[in-house]
């Protein structure tokens, strides 16, 4: 690391405890968000120092090494798409340990790298929750940005979301919800091929949208 990016790194780390919040950082360890420090800053705060710093290659890879909570969300925030190679994001992946960061990973940076719906369809059929999550997720998020997938996708993906919706794990039935929805938001023959393969699953009677598709069990 070079000076410059470490004087920069310090006055971040030293800036999260003029803006941190007990409360939340309280509420985030109780519900299982184990950090080695969590300073509670609320994302909206994040956002405004990724601003302040802009993209930068070096610091987002310093950041992500803490182990804190809000170094490694203003990685995702600052690292350039372009950038982020494959092999970090399969390190990155690896070491993401909450929901949370599973789905800032995913709306933050991987949505705008050009292999996203590779590892999207990759990690959807993987028997790991967290991958699982951020591949709905990332997904999602490629639908809502008018990405259409091919015939094979389409399969692929409602196989996925098939098994994922009759799951017990909510943190992915949720994910694969919101999936399927903004795949529905595509347009009406999406909607329909999703009606058809989720039938039983999502229920139609409430009306024309797709968001009245979700019945939560």
């Amino acid at each position: 690391m070079n000076e410059e990016t470490h004087q920069k790194l310090m006055k971040i780390k030293r800036s999260f405890r003029l803006l941190m919040s007990g409360p939340t950082s309280q509420s985030m360890t109780q519900k299982g968000l184990g950090y080695k420090i969590n300073w509670g800053v609320p994302f909206i705060e994040l956002k405004k120092m990724a601003l302040e710093y802009g993209k930068d290659y070096e610091l987002a890879i310093e950041l992500w090494k803490e182990d804190i909570r809000e170094c490694k969300i203003l990685a995702t925030l600052i690292m350039p798409a372009e950038k982020m190679l494959p092999e970090i994001t399969d390190i990155w992946m690896e070491q993401v340990k909450s929901q949370e960061m599973a789905e800032m990973l995913a709306f933050n940076l991987l949505q705008h790298v050009d292999y996203a719906p590779a590892i999207a369809y990759e990690w959807i059929a993987t028997d790991k929750t967290l991958y699982e999550i951020a591949g709905f997720q990332l997904l999602a998020r490629l639908f809502a940005n008018g990405q259409e997938a091919n015939e094979r996708g389409i399969n692929e993906f409602l196989d996925q979301a098939t098994v994922a919706l009759q799951g017990d794990n909510m943190g992915i039935k949720h994910a694969a919800a919101n999936c399927v929805l903004r795949f529905a938001d595509l347009g009406e023959e999406y909607e329909k091929i999703a009606r058809a393969a989720l039938k039983g699953i999502f229920r139609s009677d409430s009306g024309p949208s797709a968001r009245d598709l979700w019945h939560s069990p």
